[in-house]
């Protein structure tokens, strides 16, 4: 089976290009084959609607939190909502996320899902430094435009699997809270470099094995990038490769997930969320 792990951005460009990683998982062995950059949406889009079968993990979050839904008034249907997003210009979008945090008080301006509490991620609310509320604006409705089949909450065709990863949960799970990426040159340490090769050698060692059930080939080179995209695409294949191997059972979706909000594809967290 062919399997995708995308490394996204809220803004392709030549410097920060959205990063894809190809593999090949046969007989429990996922396998790294090619990688591509892309410095604009339209490699993204074209990919999203490309014919062939395949099972791509994506890094952003696919929905916002229910709570955020319900508060603010949007239609109670992912594909209504988020045909909605796609309608609004970009500066549009946050001021709509601003002026809804604007008024409340501290800990109560950006919800988490279901999914993020689980897997410790950002709200898909935020903005700042980590803009996944922007990266979720940019990818949403183009998930939705392609037709693609996302488990758990839309249907579509069957060949073009797509499910949401976070490379974030699975990287702590192996070395901990230790840094091994950074955006700017300045602070890509030694020390940052050690660390994603401690994090490649225990994949390739078989550290994910007890957790995903299979084997990971890749080459060290993907290491060598700085910024981290590069391994956090291999991050996110191996989040897509669990979901191929769990397709019987609707490719891992927990049986209590909210289909408004949508969930991250990994073992743990999904365990996790199947205990409320």
């Amino acid at each position: 089976m062919k399997i995708i792990g995308i490394d996204f951005t809220s803004n392709p460009s030549r410097s920060k290009r959205i990063t894809c990683l190809h593999c090949e998982f046969i007989n429990s062995i996922l396998t790294e084959k090619k990688l591509d950059e892309w410095s604009s949406f339209t490699e993204f889009e074209s990919f999203l609607c490309s014919p062939e079968k395949c099972v791509a993990g994506i890094d952003f979050p696919f929905g916002m939190s229910r709570k955020f839904i319900e508060n603010i008034g949007w239609p109670s249907n992912w594909k209504t909502y988020v045909s909605l997003v796609g309608s609004m210009k970009r500066k549009d979008f946050r001021t709509v996320l601003d002026k809804y945090k604007a008024p409340r008080p501290y800990g109560d301006k950006e919800h988490k899902r279901k999914t993020d509490k689980a897997a410790k991620s950002l709200s898909p609310q935020k903005q700042y430094v980590t803009p996944v509320g922007l990266m979720f604006f940019e990818g949403a409705p183009r998930l939705l435009k392609s037709g693609v089949t996302l488990p758990g909450i839309l249907s579509g065709d069957p060949n073009r699997i797509v499910v949401e990863a976070y490379p974030g949960i699975l990287a702590k799970r192996i070395i901990g809270k230790r840094p091994y990426k950074h955006e700017n040159p300045k602070e890509q340490s030694k020390g940052r470099t050690k660390n994603r090769r401690d994090l490649m050698v225990k994949i390739l060692d078989g550290y994910c094995f007890n957790d995903y059930g299979f084997s990971v080939e890749a080459s060290m080179d993907l290491c060598d990038d700085p910024t981290g995209d590069q391994l956090d695409a291999l991050l996110c294949a191996i989040q897509a490769a669990w979901a191929w191997r769990n397709r019987k059972e609707n490719f891992g979706t927990p049986l209590n997930t909210d289909s408004l909000e949508g969930w991250i594809a990994d073992p743990v967290s999904c365990a996790e969320m199947s205990k409320d």
